[in-house]
């Protein structure tokens, strides 16, 4: 069935779902901030900035009215960044559709509360649409995704009913979709494996081989589990597109911002140097301190995490970070199902 939606935001993501949904034969109204980029993209079809080798479909109109793009649209789609999130869902709350289908592609935390997007989202919009609230999240590079190259994601939502229409939504020959009900697993495996990813760049960047990332990637997956066990996910989660599959895509591949990052803080660049040349969202970093926090709120040993933050906001060096974890005490592996006795 052919749908209305709105995509909120233009990222290179945003721009990536709006062109999955408008291929599958929807009206696409793809919400941009900035009015130039709209006219951009409703006058050539293209959005230089972030996927400029792309061809949008004539089926995406722009609009930089956040009234437009929502109003009376049965489906609404979010994009933007983690720190964009509270205030995006205030602007829009008095257009949405009681009935509206909302979903979100966010991975991240709000770095003032900790909070994840559901729980973001669920404050500012009413109940009635929150309860059908979906996450859609796993391993998916808006450069392949948007140029149509075979992509596996997941959808989870504690309503079976939003899980399967957004299923119906996005799902095609190129972009097959899953369906998990555990949001809270999904949430925390998206945002967490970010961090995992800027210490795979920096490893990189610092000339270490596949035993490094090998090991880097593992012992990641295991804090990250425990963190996310002890806020409520499911452990098999961890396992899945959302957890093991998103880690793997963002911690090895070119395309991903996190890894490009730290690759670039693995030479010696200064993070600020780093953030001014990367020119987008970097989302690893804000989920760096907020996972942080997160972990000595929750009592929850996170190592890896802990000397990410050391590197990023108290002047460790990329090495010395290194330093740090091999020199640690003597421990034992566990699975990471078994949060008690995993010690990384």
């Amino acid at each position: 069935m052919i749908q209305n939606v709105a995509v909120i935001g233009a990222g290179s993501w945003g721009t990536a779902l709006a062109s999955v949904l408008a291929k599958n034969g929807h009206q696409v109204t793809l919400w941009v901030r900035d009015a130039q980029l709209a006219d951009e993209v409703n006058q050539t079809h293209r959005n230089q900035k972030y996927l400029p080798e792309a061809t949008l479909p004539v089926n995406i109109v722009a609009t930089s009215s956040l009234e437009k793009a929502v109003a009376g649209k049965p489906v609404v789609l979010l994009a933007v960044p983690s720190h964009a999130m509270r205030q995006v869902c205030q602007s829009m709350a008095a257009y949405l559709d009681p009935e509206v289908l909302l979903l979100h592609a966010t991975k991240g935390f709000e770095l003032e509360s900790l909070k994840r997007m559901s729980e973001v989202i669920a404050e500012e919009l009413s109940p009635q649409i929150t309860s059908r609230l979906a996450v859609l999240t796993g391993p998916s590079h808006a450069e392949e995704v948007v140029c149509e190259q075979p992509t596996t994601v997941v959808v989870s939502s504690e309503s079976e009913e939003s899980m399967l229409r957004a299923q119906d939504l996005l799902m095609n020959q190129n972009f097959r979709v899953y369906t998990n009900p555990d949001l809270v697993g999904a949430e925390i495996a998206g945002a967490l494996k970010n961090i995992i990813a800027l210490g795979a760049g920096m490893s990189d960047g610092l000339g270490y081989g596949d035993n490094a990332k090998a090991a880097l990637l593992t012992r990641g997956l295991a804090e990250i589990s425990r963190l996310g066990i002890k806020l409520g996910a499911m452990p098999l989660t961890f396992a899945g597109l959302a957890g093991v599959g998103d880690l793997i895509v963002t911690c090895t591949s070119k395309h991903s911002r996190n890894w490009r990052a730290g690759y670039m803080l693995g030479q010696g660049k200064r993070l600020d140097e780093v953030l001014e040349q990367m020119g987008m969202v970097v989302e690893g970093v804000r989920t760096t301190h907020a996972a942080y926090a997160l972990a000595r709120r929750e009592q929850v040993d996170m190592p890896i995490t802990q000397v990410l933050y050391g590197i990023l906001f108290e002047g460790k060096t990329a090495r010395q970070g290194v330093e740090e974890l091999m020199g640690r005490g003597k421990t034992f592996e566990m699975s990471y199902l078994n949060p008690e006795a995993d010690r990384s």
